[in-house]
């Protein structure tokens, strides 16, 4: 199969050309390599190569699985894999071999997706771009001089250059939304407790969550059917939906109350094409048939965001501190990246008062915003601030980092915290050929209501034959 027949399809298409016999899962996997070794030098996404086991797993006689055949790629965070590192984008790990797989990576693979490679990442996906000092700088198959978002920036670069037509990813401040807009990725990121991080108990006090990128609707919907599943054990989880998710993707999501805003939660303000984004994404959905309204989002932001960064720098410590008495020294200063390491400080400094102080102001913004939610069904913003921007952009200059860091991401956090899914379509581009995604935002546990409002966007305005030429 060469790369044009591959592209034409998403993962659920080539499954079917597998359950065909139109083609076998080790011709798919063999035209997912060539890509590979094509683009891949130009992008830096894959930065484990697992042709080898890829094609073991792919010569099996005997195939089962909505997804059989079909090549995948792991984040190299979050989801373990027998035998191979989870780096995280830090030395700290790169030696470390994983002595069993996580749960999702079982449920992938009993799927039938055959896993050939990790996908690069920053440092313990701390930033919304990829330039970790171990893995390297990742770069945007629309334009590489710019940044495919992070922390699943590995992830969406690769889908995005057509190397797979799905990833897995991973989102805990909007590492699954970020990249999906700055690549032209549709990305779900699912309610608090929909995939289990099993055998681990949670990620920054249950703001993480993992799932996948991908160039259709369908293949999100089928993703997250396939990991979806409760394990015993977890400390948040809802239970698996009466029906699956794939079968809401083609059904009419009726009159929807859509509230819109062109704010930027977290910096002054949007750049114009974003702006410019939101309002025709916000006719768009007028003329399906929605009704569409202005809002303001609610709540204490300053305040969650102060409570998310102990959350997030307390467990930074918690994990080097662990690694540190594993190894029998601490982690110093040099083990890890400059940001990791203020992390790692400030995480020191919390308190167990403090981090309960934090995780309550977390839950009063989270009831807070859920009140706007008895009125409307869902919200419409930005995914980001901006188009894409310039790889060493963000962490050129320290003293503004912080002020760069959400100007670029001003909308996704919040929602990690409130546990809510939330959506970045691909519906619009910037007048440099850039993708801008739109985000929206559901009721806690409302995957399936985004889901059909997906589809019918999908098939409003079709974004799934634009693949990065390289």
């Amino acid at each position: 199969m060469d790369f044009e027949d591959y592209r034409k399809h998403d993962a659920v298409g080539l499954a079917g050309l597998v359950s065909k016999g139109e083609v076998t899962p080790p011709e798919l996997l063999e035209a997912a390599v060539a890509r590979m070794a094509q683009v891949d030098p130009q992008i830096n996404a894959v930065t484990l190569d697992l042709t080898e086991m890829g094609r073991k797993t792919a010569d099996r006689h005997i195939w089962g699985g909505p997804l059989a055949g079909v090549p995948f790629l792991l984040k190299d965070l979050g989801a373990q894999l027998a035998g191979t590192p989870t780096t995280s984008g830090s030395a700290v790990f790169r030696d470390q071999l994983a002595p069993a797989d996580s749960a999702i990576t079982t449920a992938y693979k009993e799927a039938g997706l055959v896993i050939f490679g990790k996908t690069n990442t920053p440092e313990f996906g701390l930033m919304p771009v990829t330039e970790s000092t171990l893995l390297g700088p990742c770069r945007n198959p629309w334009d590489i001089t710019r940044t495919p978002g992070g922390s699943s920036g590995g992830a969406a670069a690769a889908v995005a250059a057509g190397i797979v037509p799905a990833a897995h990813a991973s989102d805990g401040g909007g590492s699954i939304r970020t990249p999906a807009s700055a690549c032209g990725l549709f990305g779900m990121k699912p309610s608090r407790g929909r995939v289990s991080f099993a055998p681990t108990g949670e990620g920054w006090g249950g703001a993480s969550i993992q799932h996948a990128v991908t160039r259709s609707v369908r293949d999100s919907a089928v993703l997250l059917d396939i990991v979806c599943t409760p394990q015993p054990g977890d400390p948040y989880f809802i239970a698996k939906p009466d029906q699956p998710f794939f079968s809401e993707v083609d059904r009419d999501p009726g009159k929807l109350s859509i509230g819109y805003t062109t704010a930027a939660l977290a910096s002054p303000g949007l750049d114009p094409e974003c702006v410019a984004a939101v309002l025709d994404a916000a006719r768009l959905c007028e003329g399906l048939g929605h009704s569409v309204e202005e809002v303001v989002i609610p709540g204490d932001l300053a305040a969650m965001q102060q409570g998310a960064g102990d959350v997030i720098g307390a467990s930074i410590a918690a994990t080097l501190d662990f690694e540190g008495e594993r190894r029998g020294r601490p982690v110093g200063e040099g083990d890890v990246e400059l940001l990791t390491w203020l992390m790692y400080q400030r995480g020191k400094q919390v308190s167990g008062s403090t981090y309960v102080r934090g995780l309550a102001a977390i839950h009063a913004y989270g009831r807070a915003v859920a009140g706007l939610f008895e009125r409307y069904d869902v919200v419409l913003m930005s995914t980001l601030g901006s188009p894409a921007i310039p790889v060493g952009h963000l962490t050129e200059d320290v003293r503004e980092y912080t002020q760069r860091l959400f100007a670029f991401m001003p909308n996704t956090q919040a929602f990690n915290n409130t546990g809510q899914p939330a959506m970045s379509v691909p519906l619009a581009w910037s007048q440099g050929g850039l993708p801008i995604g739109l985000q929206f935002v559901g009721r806690m546990g409302a995957e399936a209501g985004l889901f059909r409002l997906a589809g019918q966007l999908e098939k409003a305005r079709p974004w799934f034959d634009r693949v990065a030429g390289l």
